[in-house]
């Protein structure tokens, strides 16, 4: 008889009590719903003049417009937190303490800084000093420091999650600690953390509304405009949804392209033959594998196990 340890398989007692759990909470949930839906038809939410704003083309032109400067921040701010996270892990993994104090510090900071005050600084500070900055451009940075910083730790404690012989396997093969890291820890880390650098990208995209503060025209931006239309009574739960709407999808666009990659991934590290091993094109061709030879060098072992 096998058991589990972290769960005990429940009784008739508490599987009556489960099923009295779910029932229950599916009619709260739907009672606040339909609470939600009466009070929406009370203050006439449903009614066509109210969603008459997106039945004309030019509104949705404007979508359009205001979505592109949505992904054009997104995609900038992605790019370059992903270098940023990057180069401030490598930095923090240094052995040198002259390197590691001073980009320990400056990740910090920047990961305590709220992306909003960042921006606000940028766009309504640096003015102060002579310096101006499009909206643009303050909140591009505001999203690379901030997200490059989370992901510089998210890259850090996947580097430092493997195993210790993997370290230790690269400079045995007399590989250098830059060899090290491009080679073997650095493509296990980034397989091992991707759902958690997908999902700090998600942040990304969604942390571009807050640029509607410092007046960039992005999609947020753009439903405030809509609700305060007063020829169509004040839209703002229906431009709310329209454009909430959009993010999920983009969101979702964005979690499929990242599980598609990872499963990209997964079977990219499949090799024919021992499973533990890669095997490059050669030896899949039925060539003489240098690992099985004795006279095989370190340097064929390396160019098998590389060529694929």
């Amino acid at each position: 008889m096998t058991a589990s340890v972290l769960y005990d398989v429940p009784g008739p007692k508490a599987i009556r009590r489960n099923r009295i759990l779910a029932v229950v909470t599916i009619v709260v949930v739907a009672a606040v719903i339909g609470f939600l839906l009466y009070r929406f038809y009370l203050t006439g939410q449903f009614t066509a003049k109210k969603w008459g704003l997106f039945t004309y083309s030019t509104i949705w032109e404007q979508i359009l417009g205001a979505l592109g400067k949505t992904l054009a921040a997104f995609g900038v701010a992605a790019i370059g937190s992903l270098i940023l996270g990057f180069v401030l892990a490598i930095g923090r993994l240094s052995d040198h303490k002259w390197v590691r104090v001073p980009v320990t510090t400056v990740t910090e900071l920047f990961r305590a800084m709220p992306v909003l005050i960042m921006m606000m600084l940028l766009y309504y500070g640096l003015p102060s000093v002579g310096v101006k900055m499009e909206p643009y451009w303050a909140v591009v940075i505001a999203l690379i420091v901030y997200n490059g910083s989370v992901l510089a730790e998210v890259i850090r404690a996947g580097v430092e999650s493997l195993p210790r012989g993997q370290k230790e396997a690269g400079y045995a093969i007399g590989l250098r600690k830059s060899g090290v890291m491009r080679l073997i820890l650095m493509p296990q880390a980034v397989r091992a953390m991707l759902p958690v650098i997908v999902s700090q990208l998600v942040v990304t995209m969604k942390d571009t509304a807050l640029g509607f503060i410092i007046t960039y025209p992005e999609l947020l931006y753009l439903a405030k405009q809509f609700s305060s239309n007063v020829q169509f009574g004040r839209p703002l739960l229906q431009s709310a949804f329209v454009i909430g709407g959009i993010y999920i999808v983009m969101c979702f666009i964005l979690s499929g392209i990242a599980h598609y990659l990872e499963r990209r991934l997964r079977s990219g590290g499949r090799g024919t033959g021992d499973p533990g091993l890669s095997v490059g094109p050669g030896l899949a061709q039925g060539g003489p594998d240098p690992r099985m030879h004795e006279g095989g060098t370190v340097t064929e072992v390396l160019s098998v196990q590389g060529g694929r």
